[in-house]
């Protein structure tokens, strides 16, 4: 377990403050941010995190800081920027309960361990840290004070909450991301609502040391809430999903966080056109826009518009679908700014072409979303697990239905070579619904292997 005597020894990477020079952290931060953009990187660097490197907190940067860092200063190494070597750093993670099948520990599989380790600190030393530290699988018991008869979802009312709490919850928004990422949504649902019952049980205590610290953790929680909404729409529970979101926006509304609104609005959008409900994925879309145009974000304006298109896709409206395609296309060409929110990091390119082929899709026109979704396998890098079984399995269901069975099938091995470590209802929905479309051509080369394989996985599952 660690401790605050563990975070006592954490040695100052003084190297990389020596890197720094004379620049304050807000500006080397900067710099490490336009320096992401040059290699096609998006991490979220602000001066507090440059501080935790300095204070020697983060023993070693995840894969994406690490070739931004070694990007900025070319022929150094990890070592000499100060790290520590990354196989030395894995193990000893903080654990969740183990379910009935195949899970992931939170830093010996993911590539952020210095991240738990910063979240575990915060909330084993904080006097409301009893829920939270349940909530990650660390037992009430290491916690001073708590015993069987504590109550979930209890926070001590007396205790301000302040820095160690408001980061927690923010680094299990990060947490909860990257492990969807990895592996998708199936296995962790469940597990993620008992963190954003801690989040908003801090929320309900009702004191904070300062606005800014009151405002932040709003912007957490209900992000937090908006993450645990797409891990219930992504694995099928789409009345939670809509719950969830719904908390999120209330939130966004109480502490005027247009920001936060933005980002409820774009799942809202989704989670109603997935669900059928088109007319409600426009308005939602719209009204997220509405949000946006205030936060200085072209790429947030992009995806918002992405998702309505996709409402008039459902829709059978061929021009608001172009339109708005064509909106989306000008605002993703203005580029990546400091302003866009640190959740979009899955919007790039691959995502471009995988909405317009959704979109397509939708209007019947198999051939053309094909050809999107292709660019989207081609383009999606390989860390994002779960991003790419999900544009194969698109790619696959086009193929089917666009007349290329044996492409179809050959899509559709690869997304079965990918399932074994990703867990999501969504990507299995879909490959279900591929197969089924491909049993009347089990004749055409390569569909029969592939019909087998599903059917033997799919009794497996």
């Amino acid at each position: 377990m660690a401790s605050s005597s563990q975070a006592s020894r954490a040695v100052p990477n003084l190297a990389f403050r020596g890197l720094r020079g004379q620049r304050s952290p807000g500006e080397f931060a900067a710099a490490v941010r336009k320096s992401a953009r040059e290699i096609g990187e998006q991490v979220s660097c602000d001066a507090r995190y440059i501080g935790r490197v300095e204070a020697g907190e983060i023993r070693c940067p995840n894969y994406a800081y690490e070739r931004v860092f070694l990007h900025m200063f070319p022929g150094l190494t990890l070592s000499d920027l100060g790290f520590t070597a990354r196989e030395r750093v894995r193990g000893g993670g903080v654990r969740l309960p183990e379910p009935a099948g195949p899970f992931y520990e939170f830093d010996s599989t993911t590539d952020s361990n210095e991240e738990s380790d910063v979240l575990r600190r915060a909330f084993m030393t904080s006097g409301s840290a009893t829920v939270a530290a349940a909530s990650f699988g660390l037992g009430l018991g290491s916690v001073p004070g708590s015993g069987p008869g504590t109550v979930p979802g209890t926070v001590p009312a007396q205790r301000r909450v302040g820095e160690a709490e408001v980061s927690a919850v923010e680094e299990a928004v990060r947490r909860i991301r990257l492990l969807d990422d990895r592996h998708g949504a199936d296995g962790l649902y469940q597990r993620a609502a008992q963190p954003l019952r801690a989040a908003y049980a801090l929320l309900d205590a009702g004191t904070t040391a300062r606005a800014s610290t009151a405002d932040r953790l709003h912007a957490g929680a209900g992000e937090l809430a908006i993450s645990v909404g797409w891990l219930a729409h992504d694995s099928g529970r789409f009345d939670d999903a809509r719950s969830h979101y719904a908390e999120a926006l209330a939130t966004a509304r109480v502490a005027g966080d247009p920001a936060l609104e933005a980002h409820a609005f774009c799942n809202t959008s989704f989670l109603a056109r997935d669900a059928g409900r088109h007319r409600e994925a426009v308005r939602s879309a719209q009204a997220g826009l509405r949000a946006a145009h205030r936060l200085g974000s072209p790429r947030l304006l992009s995806l918002l518009t992405l998702r309505e298109a996709g409402g008039w896709a459902g829709l059978g409206d061929r021009t608001n679908c172009g339109q708005s395609l064509g909106r989306a296309h000008a605002y993703f060409d203005r580029g990546a700014v400091d302003a866009d929110p640190e959740w979009m990091s899955f919007f790039g390119e691959p995502e471009l072409e995988a909405l317009q082929a959704q979109c397509w899709a939708a209007l019947g026109e198999w051939p053309r979303a094909a050809r999107h979704a292709r660019r989207s396998t081609v383009l999606q890098d390989g860390r994002f697990a779960r991003n790419l079984a999900l544009y194969r399995a698109e790619l696959a269901a086009n193929l089917a239905r666009a007349g290329a069975p044996d492409e179809a099938a050959e899509a559709g091995h690869q997304v079965l070579d990918l399932l074994t470590g990703v867990q999501s209802s969504r990507i299995q929905l879909m490959l279900s619904d591929t197969a089924r479309v491909l049993l009347p051509q089990r004749r055409a080369g390569g569909v029969a292997f592939f019909l087998d394989r599903y059917a033997g996985a799919a009794r497996r599952a």
